[in-house]
Formats: structure tokens, sequence, C-alpha cells
């Protein structure tokens, strides 16, 4: 029997691919990849020769089940998507699961993915997030999708065109409200850019080029905000430190 490998490539630095992912490469008998001429040029970058094969969301559902036959013989393969970690927000999760429910070894190599580079420098709570993957491209859909999420607390994560990204900005805005964003553009690439701030302050800054992970803060206050001061707490109850102190003292039995 074959194992399917789901190996992570660069996002766009390719110093960012694991030995073991390499490895993984030069061994199997054929690699599954979205695009034959993006995934040819990381092959010849690292000078490995196996014969690929296209897998994308067009012919996903009719080539898993041959994929999957070859597999339960003594085929081995590796699955990459375009860049990052296959299966999320892209093809490739009907393999894995058709593999799971006949037997057929599934191992991960893990190693690089937008949404969790980007919520890790983004400077909002990370220890709790909803990835979203791309929101509808159409607005009234987007919309939808937006109020049906508006109270989630947890951080949110998106990805987004460049084409989009100003109408989605708008879009949470109007519908989240001005909430905390973390914009990463470009990650690990030359361009590379974060921009944080209020979605209104950050809507004005957007390069609308490039590929873009969206990072929102959750509904209600920042969870691991900077704590509040005494004399923000003494500004709210509108008291004095020692109309506090007698309160709380100075009448004590």
């Amino acid at each position: 029997m074959g194992t399917l490998f789901v190996v992570a490539t660069p996002i766009g630095n390719l110093s960012d691919i694991s030995s073991r992912a390499l490895d993984v490469l030069r061994k199997v008998d054929l690699i599954l990849c979205e695009d034959t001429r993006h995934s040819i040029k990381l092959l010849n970058h690292f000078g490995i020769q196996k014969p690929l094969t296209s897998y994308h969301e067009f012919n996903e559902e009719k080539k898993a089940a041959e994929l999957v036959e070859k597999l339960a013989g003594a085929t081995t393969m590796a699955l990459i998507a375009d860049a990052g970690t296959p299966t999320i927000a892209d093809p490739g999760y009907r393999i894995v699961r058709w593999c799971r429910q006949r037997g057929i070894p599934v191992i991960a190599i893990p190693g690089p993915n937008a949404a969790i580079a980007a919520i890790s420098a983004s400077g909002l709570p990370s220890d709790e997030f909803v990835f979203l993957g791309f929101l509808p491209s159409k607005q009234n859909a987007r919309r939808q999708k937006l109020t049906s999420i508006a109270n989630i607390t947890s951080t949110l994560i998106f990805y987004e065109a460049p084409h989009r990204i100003e109408e989605s900005l708008e879009d949470l805005e109007a519908i989240l409200g001005d909430r905390e964003i973390c914009i990463a553009r470009e990650l690990t690439k030359i361009h590379e850019e974060f921009l944080f701030g209020k979605i209104s302050e950050v809507r004005s800054r957007v390069k609308p080029l490039g590929e873009f992970v969206v990072v929102v803060s959750g509904a209600g206050e920042i969870r691991g905000a900077a704590p509040i001061t005494r004399a923000e707490v003494l500004k709210k109850l509108g008291m004095t430190r020692n109309q506090l102190y007698d309160l709380f003292f100075k009448n004590k039995p």
C-alpha cells in the first residue's frame, strides 16, 4: 500500500521549505500539484525531477478516485499547493478523506502557512481564532457572511485577492464596525508589508497589489489588551484616591 504525504511548501521565500519536505519530494513516485507550471519552478530550484500531475478544484472530484486506486497499490504521492499548506483554502481534502476511509496512510509534512504567519505577527489575540478562507466575491454574499460572524469574539482571519481588498475592507467596517485590524501583504516576499490599526485608518493605506491575509479583532473588547490603570479606574468611578480609600477602609469595623 502506498502513502499520501501532505507537504507544505514556501509561500514566498524558498528558504522556508523544510529538509524533511525536500526529502519526501525526492522519494515519492508522483507529485500532485495545482499548477504544474508553477510547481516545476520550485522543484527545479532544488534539483528535484519527479512526475507531476495537476490536481485542482476543477478536476479534484474526478481525479481523486483515480489517484486513491493507485495509492491503494504501492504508489507513494506528495500533495502540494501552489504555496503554503495543502487543503487550507486549497484543493485536497477529498483525496485525504478518501484515503482515511480506505485505510491508506496520510502523513502531514508541516511548514509554511499564510494564515498562521499573519496572526503570529499581527499583534491581535492569537489564543483563539476563526479561519474563514476567502470571503465571497459578490458584495451581497460577502456582507451576509460578515453579518453571520459579527458576534464571534475570537480573532477572525481570511484571505483576499488584490482586486477585492478595498471593497472587502469597506464591507468589514460597515458590518463589523471600526475594529482593530492587521493586514499582511506579500508574506515572506521582498515587498512584505504589515498594516495595523483601525479599519478606517488602514483602508487608506492599502495598496491593492499582491496577496493579502486579513486579521480582524473579534466582537467586544480586545482580549489580552493592556490592563486598566488606577487613574482610569478612578476616572470611571468619578472618585479621588482618598475617597476610594475612605469607602473601603475608613468605615471598616
